[in-house]
């Protein structure tokens, strides 16, 4: 079985998208990230013939993901770092029979789901692992069919040249990557304003649930 998991936190007010205060308030961001949440998982839900899955950075979230998404499996992370949960989620996957695992970020509420098919796509196709560029040199998407943990615990993660380094170690494993569109995340406050003005152009249609909260809000 193909897995597709999507990493999150639970929201919650001074902990939520805290480098989008100010202009936000703290409770203002965290319901933001819940919207952003509610989005991503609609757009994981239009990929077809993958096992869904959350993966909660919080030990006792598991009631919020519940009712947030009773049709999906949840597991929590572990780990030091970024590199090492992502690792631990990968490793995971594998080691319960998954086929080919992709790992989401949370922070992109209008990424394309058909962003999300076409990396399970390449990997069909024979390719050993598929990552979707961010415009901050991160990734928003990383995808393998077999567990090749370096991609995820050697590269300095969350840089600009996270997968800049993650591509020069996949070369020399000799491993087959092929890239998806670029997006972005949303971290900062440019990158909100940039979403709403995507969003605007198109009625919120790729966002619906951030776009309710976008569209009243004075930044």
């Amino acid at each position: 079985m193909r897995t597709l998991c999507v990493v999150a936190r639970r929201p919650e007010a001074g902990r939520s998208k805290t480098r989008l205060c100010p202009p936000l308030q703290p409770v203002q961001a965290a319901t933001l990230y819940s919207a952003f949440l509610r989005d991503v998982l609609v757009t994981m839900r239009r990929v077809p013939d993958v096992e869904y899955v959350i993966a909660h950075a919080e030990a006792d979230a598991a009631d919020y993901f519940v009712a947030l998404a009773p049709d999906m499996r949840r597991v929590v992370q572990r780990g030091a770092d970024l590199g090492a949960r992502l690792a631990a989620i990968v490793a995971d996957e594998f080691a319960a029979a998954a086929t080919a695992v992709a790992v989401l970020s949370s922070d992109s509420p209008n990424l394309p789901a058909e962003f999300l098919s076409a990396a399970f796509a390449r990997l069909d196709e024979g390719y050993d692992a598929v990552f979707g560029p961010c415009d901050d040199g991160g990734y928003y998407l990383g995808a393998v069919r077999a567990p090749h943990l370096p991609l995820f615990t050697t590269p300095t993660m969350s840089s600009a040249t996270t997968l800049a380094e993650t591509l020069a170690l996949a070369e020399t494993l000799r491993l087959r990557v092929a890239l998806l569109p670029h997006w972005y995340d949303v971290d900062y406050v440019a990158d909100l304003e940039r979403l709403r003005a995507d969003l605007a152009r198109e009625d919120g249609r790729a966002a619906p649930h951030t776009w309710a909260m976008l569209s009243e809000l004075e930044l």
